[in-house]
């Protein structure tokens, strides 16, 4: 399929509790197939699936619920505390999650999705930049993100790691944005701002 015909691929990236599912979800009320990493991530770790037993037998059966799911909040707080075992749990289900996202993809280019949007925060990292039209970087302060994370019901503690440990990725996120979208600001105003991006990148492709 030419360029000129295939759907414009967004990559979306951006630090927990900076908005990208606010955003991502304004790109689909404009047409587009979001394609969500996090909810991949999740469905590969079904609780009687390959990557959660590999999960389970990496990091120990203290990480299985009652119910035979991945404890996500307890191996969340191991891994956002210790770069080698986030790295190790990365290992095991980024593959999965490749491979679940480009059947994703291709049900969507298949469907005629005009725009397809990767929200992903490991996007740079996996590679997964290289293949997008555009790379967006949604970004606050650190200060909101801590108010959106503990206003969800984050423990303050487990916010903090979580923002600090992602920390270091932003210059590289920086470096590998096309667009950076501010969600510093009101609602109403950081839409506006998704919406002009939005119609800037296809024109772009016209």
């Amino acid at each position: 399929m030419s360029a000129a015909r295939r759907p414009l691929l967004v990559g979306l990236i951006g630090p927990i509790g900076s908005g990208k599912s606010t955003v991502s979800g304004w790109l689909a009320e404009r047409g587009a197939v979001v394609i969500d990493a996090d909810v991949l991530a999740r469905e590969a770790m079904t609780r009687r699936g390959p990557v959660a037993e590999e999960v389970i037998a990496t990091f120990g059966p203290g990480f299985r619920r009652p119910d035979g799911s991945i404890d996500r909040a307890a191996l969340g707080r191991l891994v956002f505390a210790d770069p080698d075992r986030l790295a190790e749990l990365e290992s095991i289900v980024h593959p999965a999650v490749a491979r679940l996202q480009d059947e994703a993809m291709r049900v969507a280019e298949a469907a005629g999705a005009p725009v397809i949007v990767l929200e992903a925060i490991r996007l740079v990292e996996a590679g997964f930049a290289e293949r997008c039209d555009e790379v967006w970087l949604v970004e606050c302060d650190p200060a909101v993100q801590l108010d959106r994370l503990t206003g969800r019901g984050m423990a303050e503690p487990d916010a903090r790691q979580r923002v600090a440990a992602q920390a270091g990725s932003l210059p590289l996120w920086r470096s590998a944005a096309t667009r950076v979208i501010p969600t510093n600001g009101t609602l109403a105003a950081t839409k506006r701002l998704v919406g002009v991006a939005l119609d800037e990148a296809l024109a772009a492709r016209r």
